[in-house]
């Protein structure tokens, strides 16, 4: 167990790039390219349209929502020099075709996956939380399953799809489950049977390498950290932050839990509380983990938080974790926002994607 202060986390958000009218446009080339120090860490994500950021490691979550912000910044200080903005928007509102970035891996994926692949102009949230070893890291993925989907809830942001509304809170989370390797995963029991499972998928030769390893949470294969990665981009740094907390806490609460007996749910119940949470974000009921029967989300998320409570308080979080709570319930989530701001525009979906990007900088 990490010991000594609060686990270390870093965020990863992958960022829309639009143009004037609310479009997507293809300038990760560009930024990246031109990209300054001040900038901060930006990366390629699939698509041309879009750049991802990454906060370093950092400790209180006063230093964790900073980073955030600073990522943020960053991305549109970049973006500013190639008439772009940056919008944290889970899929993109109007229609687009995506252009694949110009990279050996990406085009193989584009050419090996197909529509998968061409339609994978998604947006989402990673976060790493510092985890001591493989053995402490499984011990985590093997019970913090159940509480993803509440998650996902939390960050839904992806109401449109090539510009109609797609009925979900988070429709990225349909579009990304057509990876073979994307969704809940069962229970591992060691890191010898977690690290076979991504050693037998590599060998059946249906993923490039074991960077397509998509669960929705894994081992990293980068850093010594467990990666949550169920999440939509946030629309607000405040819900980024908020999700942060969550998964930290939860990633301690499983890691204090290691020598109990881990949960055995079945992946198809997981799977259908995911799809629950994606369809009605904070709009509807969600599967209580306790039970696995619908529930008001209300009732879901405050068990998500009785359950990690003395983690959050250890912490120092659960005072500021109930305020960006409060917000998130009196604001909406990211998609009813956008479908609000929809409404406002008379249905012009480039006007969402423009409050979406004044959104992102807050």
């Amino acid at each position: 167990m990490v010991t000594g202060t609060a686990r270390t986390v870093g965020v990863e958000e992958e960022l829309m790039l639009v143009g004037p009218d609310g479009s997507p446009i293809p300038r990760a080339k560009d930024l990246l390219g031109s990209a300054e120090p001040g900038d901060g860490p930006l990366e390629y994500e699939l698509m041309e349209e879009q750049i991802e950021t990454a906060s370093p490691p950092r400790s209180t979550l006063e230093e964790i929502a900073a980073a955030i912000r600073e990522g943020r910044a960053g991305a549109q200080a970049a973006a500013d020099r190639h008439d772009a903005r940056i919008a944290a928007l889970g899929t993109s509102p109007l229609p687009v075709d995506g252009t694949t970035v110009g990279k050996l891996r990406y085009l193989l994926a584009r050419a090996e996956f197909g529509l998968t692949a061409r339609e994978q102009l998604t947006s989402g949230c990673h976060v790493h939380v510092a985890v001591a070893d493989d053995a402490e890291g499984v011990a985590v993925l093997d019970r913090i399953g159940p509480w993803l989907a509440p998650l996902l809830a939390l960050s839904a942001n992806s109401p449109y799809w090539m510009g109609v509304d797609s009925g979900y809170a988070s429709f990225r989370s349909q579009v990304w489950s057509r990876w073979h390797t994307a969704g809940p995963t069962r229970r591992f029991g060691t890191p010898e049977a977690y690290h076979s499972a991504v050693e037998r998928l590599i060998a059946s030769e249906t993923i490039l390498d074991e960077g397509m390893v998509y669960f929705d949470a894994r081992l990293s294969a980068r850093y010594p950290t467990v990666e949550v990665r169920v999440a939509d981009v946030c629309l607000s740094a405040d819900t980024a932050t908020l999700l942060a907390a969550l998964v930290r806490a939860l990633v301690e609460t499983a890691a204090r839990a290691a020598d109990t007996p881990a949960p055995d749910v079945p992946v198809e119940i997981l799977r259908a509380a995911l799809w629950r949470a994606g369809r009605s974000g904070l709009s509807g009921a969600l599967l209580d983990p306790r039970t696995w029967r619908p529930a008001p989300v209300h009732d879901v998320v405050g068990a998500l938080v009785d359950h990690v409570r003395e983690a959050l308080v250890d912490a120092g979080d659960l005072g500021v974790v109930t305020e960006l709570l409060g917000g998130l319930w009196a604001g909406g989530d990211g998609a009813s926002r956008q479908r609000a701001w929809a409404a406002e525009a008379g249905g012009d979906l480039g006007a969402v994607a423009l409050r979406a990007a004044d959104a992102t900088l807050g």
